[in-house]
């Protein structure tokens, strides 16, 4: 990996940790950024799993306060992503390679449609909220861990996701929601990451480069939130997406 190389990845880093915090799908910066490096597709996967950890916590910590009193059920419900977590990496690595490079490109188109439809999303957690109709949990542990388990194969479009599912079934203010996003999609990836760096191939160099970047991002997107243009930021995201949809098709 070259100087230049290194720093295009330390700074996708920086930007997907950022988007993570802020509203999630930080895979479809760093992904591509490893496939235009050379990393092969699971090889840059894992590697960026693994990247990703730090930021996600950095967030976490940033929103502590938004938990106080809290943290207990929010860890009981984080073990259901932990599991999920495993079983998703563990099909990561059983499945054959090849099979990845298929599907990695509808992965990503279907987190591309997730960030485009994310408005409406969010429109329809707060119309929902307004009626009265949050606080149906009974389904969280299943969603959690159905969650944890796409985060453990890819993750991309994980935190809308969750941001959806945990805005409806919790009659909760949108930023102990966002805390709690982070803190199951962080968990993740730290779990799926573990099982990585036990058994698979991982350039370590290229996940601390993304680590470095992420937790600054981490931080920089928990303080400045809703400051960022959410139009800009879902522009940003779906030309890269599509971006490494292009590379991965070649």
């Amino acid at each position: 990996m070259s100087p230049l190389e290194m720093i295009v990845v330390l700074l996708a880093g920086l930007v997907a940790g950022t988007i993570n915090a802020v509203a999630g799908s930080g895979t479809l910066v760093t992904f591509p950024a490893l496939l235009a490096v050379g990393l092969p597709p699971v090889t840059a996967n894992v590697s960026n799993g693994l990247g990703l950890v730090p930021g996600s916590f950095a967030a976490v910590h940033q929103y502590r306060h938004e938990l106080r009193g809290r943290w207990r059920e929010a860890l009981g419900l984080a073990r259901f992503s932990a599991v999920g977590a495993v079983l998703g990496a563990i099909l990561l690595l059983a499945l054959p390679a090849e099979w990845f490079r298929y599907v990695a490109p509808v992965l990503i188109a279907a987190a591309l449609a997730l960030i485009l439809v994310q408005p409406r999303l969010s429109a329809w957690v707060a119309a929902r909220r307004a009626e009265g109709l949050a606080g149906n949990r009974h389904g969280l542990p299943l969603g959690i861990g159905l969650t944890g388990i796409y985060g453990g194969y890819f993750g991309a479009g994980q935190g809308i996701v969750l941001f959806a599912m945990l805005g409806t079934a919790l009659p909760d203010n949108l930023q102990r929601v966002n805390a709690l996003r982070n803190l199951y999609a962080g968990t993740a990836n730290a779990v799926s990451a573990l099982v990585f760096v036990l058994i698979a191939d991982v350039d370590f160099r290229a996940a601390g480069l993304i680590a470095l970047g992420a937790v600054a991002g981490g931080v920089l997107g928990a303080r400045i939130g809703q400051r960022l243009s959410p139009g800009a930021l879902r522009a940003v995201v779906v030309v890269v997406g599509l971006a490494a949809i292009a590379q991965l098709a070649l």
